[in-house]
Protein backbone atom coordinates (compact mmCIF):
# COMPACT_ATOMS: atom_id res chain seq x y z
CA UNK A 1 0.00 0.00 0.00
CA UNK A 2 1.52 3.54 -0.83
CA UNK A 3 2.04 5.93 2.05
CA UNK A 4 -0.03 8.90 2.10
CA UNK A 5 2.10 12.27 1.49
CA UNK A 6 1.40 15.91 1.35
CA UNK A 7 3.74 16.58 -1.38
CA UNK A 8 4.78 14.99 -4.41
CA UNK A 9 7.62 16.51 -6.96
CA UNK A 10 7.32 15.17 -10.92
CA UNK A 11 10.16 15.64 -12.96
CA UNK A 12 11.89 15.59 -16.39
CA UNK A 13 14.81 14.52 -17.37
CA UNK A 14 16.98 15.51 -20.29
CA UNK A 15 17.43 19.37 -19.51
CA UNK A 16 15.93 19.57 -16.65
CA UNK A 17 17.28 16.95 -13.63
CA UNK A 18 19.67 15.69 -15.66
CA UNK A 19 22.66 18.20 -17.46
CA UNK A 20 21.70 18.61 -21.18
CA UNK A 21 25.44 17.82 -22.38
CA UNK A 22 26.68 14.98 -20.40
CA UNK A 23 23.20 13.83 -18.50
CA UNK A 24 24.97 14.54 -14.77
CA UNK A 25 22.37 15.19 -12.15
CA UNK A 26 25.35 15.61 -9.38
CA UNK A 27 24.56 19.42 -8.95
CA UNK A 28 21.22 18.32 -7.70
CA UNK A 29 22.31 16.27 -4.99
CA UNK A 30 21.17 18.66 -2.11
CA UNK A 31 17.35 18.46 -2.96
CA UNK A 32 17.61 14.70 -3.59
CA UNK A 33 18.71 14.52 0.02
CA UNK A 34 16.16 16.74 1.25
CA UNK A 35 13.16 14.92 -0.93
CA UNK A 36 14.31 11.18 0.83
CA UNK A 37 15.26 12.90 4.12
CA UNK A 38 11.74 14.18 3.74
CA UNK A 39 9.95 11.10 2.62
CA UNK A 40 8.52 13.01 -0.51
CA UNK A 41 8.22 11.11 -3.44
CA UNK A 42 9.62 12.27 -6.91
CA UNK A 43 8.48 10.72 -9.53
CA UNK A 44 10.36 10.65 -12.60
CA UNK A 45 8.45 11.47 -15.85
CA UNK A 46 10.08 10.85 -18.99
CA UNK A 47 10.87 9.85 -22.54
CA UNK A 48 13.34 7.16 -21.48
CA UNK A 49 12.59 4.10 -21.76
CA UNK A 50 11.69 1.75 -17.95
CA UNK A 51 14.55 -0.19 -18.95
CA UNK A 52 16.86 3.34 -18.72
CA UNK A 53 15.23 4.49 -16.16
CA UNK A 54 15.03 1.76 -13.66
CA UNK A 55 18.87 2.45 -12.60
CA UNK A 56 18.75 6.01 -12.48
CA UNK A 57 15.65 5.82 -10.41
CA UNK A 58 17.16 3.35 -7.94
CA UNK A 59 20.76 5.38 -8.17
CA UNK A 60 18.79 8.76 -6.81
CA UNK A 61 17.09 6.58 -3.63
CA UNK A 62 13.95 6.38 -5.59
CA UNK A 63 13.19 2.62 -6.59
CA UNK A 64 10.16 2.58 -4.15
CA UNK A 65 8.45 5.47 -6.02
CA UNK A 66 6.37 4.58 -9.36
CA UNK A 67 7.89 6.22 -12.73
CA UNK A 68 6.01 8.01 -15.38
CA UNK A 69 8.07 6.26 -18.62
CA UNK A 70 8.26 7.02 -22.54
CA UNK A 71 6.34 10.58 -22.11
CA UNK A 72 3.89 8.96 -20.56
CA UNK A 73 2.82 6.10 -22.56
CA UNK A 74 3.39 3.84 -19.69
CA UNK A 75 4.18 3.35 -16.30
CA UNK A 76 7.26 1.42 -14.35
CA UNK A 77 5.94 0.25 -11.25
CA UNK A 78 8.21 0.56 -7.68
CA UNK A 79 10.79 -2.00 -7.53
CA UNK A 80 9.62 -5.11 -6.01
CA UNK A 81 5.93 -4.41 -6.95
CA UNK A 82 6.30 -7.60 -9.77
CA UNK A 83 6.50 -6.69 -13.94
CA UNK A 84 3.91 -4.57 -15.78
CA UNK A 85 2.95 -7.18 -18.39
CA UNK A 86 3.30 -5.30 -20.82
CA UNK A 87 4.36 -7.38 -24.47
CA UNK A 88 5.72 -4.48 -26.71
CA UNK A 89 2.41 -4.39 -29.04
CA UNK A 90 1.89 -0.82 -28.37
CA UNK A 91 5.05 -0.29 -29.96
CA UNK A 92 4.45 -2.85 -32.78
CA UNK A 93 1.56 -0.78 -33.69
CA UNK A 94 3.17 2.24 -33.42
CA UNK A 95 5.76 1.31 -35.83
CA UNK A 96 2.92 -0.12 -38.21
CA UNK A 97 1.12 3.12 -38.62
CA UNK A 98 4.58 4.60 -39.24
CA UNK A 99 5.34 2.63 -41.79
CA UNK A 100 1.91 2.60 -43.59
CA UNK A 101 2.00 6.50 -44.61
CA UNK A 102 3.11 7.48 -47.60
CA UNK A 103 6.66 7.56 -48.31
CA UNK A 104 7.24 10.93 -49.38
CA UNK A 105 6.33 11.53 -45.15
CA UNK A 106 7.86 8.58 -43.71
CA UNK A 107 11.32 9.20 -45.25
CA UNK A 108 11.68 12.31 -43.32
CA UNK A 109 10.85 10.48 -40.14
CA UNK A 110 13.79 8.80 -38.61
CA UNK A 111 13.61 7.24 -35.33
CA UNK A 112 14.80 4.97 -32.95
CA UNK A 113 14.11 2.08 -34.34
CA UNK A 114 15.05 3.44 -37.86
CA UNK A 115 19.03 3.46 -36.24
CA UNK A 116 19.70 0.69 -34.22
CA UNK A 117 22.16 0.43 -31.10
CA UNK A 118 25.14 1.92 -32.39
CA UNK A 119 23.64 4.88 -34.92
CA UNK A 120 21.41 5.49 -31.31
CA UNK A 121 24.56 5.91 -29.66
CA UNK A 122 26.04 8.00 -31.95
CA UNK A 123 23.39 10.43 -31.86
CA UNK A 124 22.52 10.57 -28.12
CA UNK A 125 26.07 10.94 -27.35
CA UNK A 126 25.41 7.45 -24.75
CA UNK A 127 27.99 4.60 -24.16
CA UNK A 128 26.40 1.83 -26.37
CA UNK A 129 25.16 -0.32 -23.22
CA UNK A 130 22.81 2.63 -21.81
CA UNK A 131 21.62 3.48 -25.95
CA UNK A 132 20.87 -0.58 -25.96
CA UNK A 133 18.24 0.30 -23.10
CA UNK A 134 17.36 3.31 -24.94
CA UNK A 135 16.44 1.25 -27.71
CA UNK A 136 14.13 -1.04 -25.44
CA UNK A 137 11.12 1.03 -26.85
CA UNK A 138 7.67 -0.65 -25.48
CA UNK A 139 5.31 2.67 -25.66
CA UNK A 140 6.52 5.19 -28.19
CA UNK A 141 9.06 5.88 -30.67
CA UNK A 142 11.20 9.02 -30.66
CA UNK A 143 12.76 10.78 -33.50
CA UNK A 144 13.58 13.35 -36.20
CA UNK A 145 11.69 14.97 -38.21
CA UNK A 146 13.73 16.48 -41.49
CA UNK A 147 11.25 17.38 -43.51
CA UNK A 148 9.25 21.35 -43.87
CA UNK A 149 7.08 22.51 -41.46
CA UNK A 150 4.10 21.98 -43.98
CA UNK A 151 4.86 18.21 -44.60
CA UNK A 152 4.90 17.74 -40.57
CA UNK A 153 1.53 19.10 -40.01
CA UNK A 154 0.69 16.58 -42.63
CA UNK A 155 2.96 13.73 -41.19
CA UNK A 156 0.83 14.29 -37.94
CA UNK A 157 -2.44 14.64 -39.32
CA UNK A 158 -2.61 11.04 -40.60
CA UNK A 159 -0.90 9.84 -37.64
CA UNK A 160 -3.48 11.61 -35.65
CA UNK A 161 -6.00 9.64 -37.75
CA UNK A 162 -4.45 6.09 -36.59
CA UNK A 163 -4.93 7.22 -32.63
CA UNK A 164 -1.28 8.44 -32.66
CA UNK A 165 0.04 11.41 -31.26
CA UNK A 166 3.26 13.28 -31.57
CA UNK A 167 5.25 15.25 -29.22
CA UNK A 168 8.17 17.28 -28.82
CA UNK A 169 10.59 17.12 -26.61
CA UNK A 170 13.75 18.62 -26.01
CA UNK A 171 15.65 16.65 -28.58
CA UNK A 172 12.82 14.51 -30.41
CA UNK A 173 9.31 14.32 -31.62
CA UNK A 174 8.17 11.51 -29.82
CA UNK A 175 5.24 9.18 -31.25
CA UNK A 176 2.76 7.29 -28.72
CA UNK A 177 -0.70 6.11 -28.05
CA UNK A 178 -2.72 7.85 -25.42
CA UNK A 179 -1.61 8.97 -22.20
CA UNK A 180 0.72 11.93 -21.39
CA UNK A 181 2.88 12.92 -18.49
CA UNK A 182 -0.24 15.22 -17.42
CA UNK A 183 -2.77 12.01 -17.10
CA UNK A 184 -0.34 9.87 -15.46
CA UNK A 185 0.64 12.42 -12.65
CA UNK A 186 -3.24 12.69 -12.03
CA UNK A 187 -3.27 8.94 -12.02
CA UNK A 188 -0.30 8.57 -9.61
CA UNK A 189 -1.53 11.32 -7.40
CA UNK A 190 -4.24 9.32 -6.08
CA UNK A 191 -2.23 6.61 -4.73
CA UNK A 192 -0.59 9.20 -2.60
CA UNK A 193 -4.09 11.29 -1.04
CA UNK A 194 -4.93 10.44 1.96
CA UNK A 195 -8.81 10.06 2.21
CA UNK A 196 -10.60 12.43 0.51
CA UNK A 197 -7.11 14.99 0.37
CA UNK A 198 -4.66 14.91 -2.38
CA UNK A 199 -1.72 15.68 -2.19
CA UNK A 200 0.35 19.20 -3.37
CA UNK A 201 1.96 18.96 -6.31
CA UNK A 202 5.21 19.91 -7.92
CA UNK A 203 6.32 19.36 -11.32
CA UNK A 204 9.25 20.45 -12.90
CA UNK A 205 10.37 20.37 -17.44
CA UNK A 206 12.31 22.36 -19.53
CA UNK A 207 10.49 21.23 -23.11
CA UNK A 208 7.07 21.45 -24.84
CA UNK A 209 6.20 17.54 -24.00
CA UNK A 210 5.83 18.98 -20.45
CA UNK A 211 3.80 22.24 -20.87
CA UNK A 212 0.89 20.16 -19.61
CA UNK A 213 2.16 18.49 -16.85
CA UNK A 214 3.40 22.19 -15.65
CA UNK A 215 0.26 23.70 -15.95
CA UNK A 216 -1.65 20.59 -14.10
CA UNK A 217 0.47 20.78 -10.88
CA UNK A 218 -0.23 23.02 -8.05
CA UNK A 219 3.51 24.66 -8.63
CA UNK A 220 4.84 24.37 -11.99
CA UNK A 221 8.95 25.09 -12.10
CA UNK A 222 9.91 25.59 -15.99
CA UNK A 223 13.85 25.21 -16.09
CA UNK A 224 16.02 26.86 -18.03
CA UNK A 225 17.34 25.63 -20.99
CA UNK A 226 20.05 27.35 -23.35
CA UNK A 227 20.29 24.55 -26.13
CA UNK A 228 16.14 24.85 -26.59
CA UNK A 229 13.74 27.81 -27.47
CA UNK A 230 12.25 29.38 -24.35
CA UNK A 231 8.69 27.66 -23.49
CA UNK A 232 6.24 30.95 -24.13
CA UNK A 233 4.14 31.95 -21.32
CA UNK A 234 2.26 29.33 -19.26
CA UNK A 235 -1.19 29.50 -18.27
CA UNK A 236 -0.56 30.44 -13.85
CA UNK A 237 2.47 31.61 -14.49
CA UNK A 238 1.27 35.59 -14.59
CA UNK A 239 -0.29 34.54 -10.96
CA UNK A 240 2.63 33.48 -10.26
CA UNK A 241 1.81 29.61 -9.92
CA UNK A 242 4.48 28.61 -12.59
CA UNK A 243 7.87 30.01 -12.21
CA UNK A 244 11.14 30.01 -14.20
CA UNK A 245 14.50 28.97 -12.89
CA UNK A 246 17.61 31.17 -14.09
CA UNK A 247 19.93 28.36 -13.72
CA UNK A 248 19.94 25.56 -16.40
CA UNK A 249 19.45 21.79 -15.85
CA UNK A 250 20.42 20.31 -12.27
CA UNK A 251 21.63 23.18 -10.75
CA UNK A 252 18.18 25.37 -11.32
CA UNK A 253 16.30 22.27 -10.17
CA UNK A 254 18.30 21.71 -7.04
CA UNK A 255 17.99 25.70 -6.60
CA UNK A 256 14.09 25.52 -7.03
CA UNK A 257 13.39 22.34 -5.13
CA UNK A 258 15.30 23.66 -1.94
CA UNK A 259 13.45 26.94 -2.47
CA UNK A 260 9.88 25.46 -2.30
CA UNK A 261 11.21 22.87 0.49
CA UNK A 262 12.25 25.95 2.47
CA UNK A 263 8.99 27.94 1.12
CA UNK A 264 6.90 24.72 2.57
CA UNK A 265 8.88 24.36 6.08
CA UNK A 266 7.93 28.25 7.03
CA UNK A 267 4.55 28.15 6.22
CA UNK A 268 4.51 25.15 8.24
CA UNK A 269 6.14 27.85 11.22
CA UNK A 270 4.07 30.68 10.28
CA UNK A 271 0.36 28.02 11.22
CA UNK A 272 1.91 27.21 14.55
Amino acid sequence: MTKASPLIVFSDLDGTLLDHATYAWDAARPALDALRERDIPLILASSKTAAEMGGLRAEMGFAHCPAIVENGAGLLEPEGAGASGDDGSDHQRLIAALDSLPADLRTHYSGFSDWGVDEVAARTGLPRDAAAKAAERRFSEPGLWSGDEGGRRKFEALLAEKGVTARQGGRYLTLSFGATKASRMAEIAERYGGGDLLPRLVALGDAPNDIEMLEAADLGIVVANPQGAALPELAGEAEGRIRRTSKPGPDGWNESVLRILEEIARDGENRT
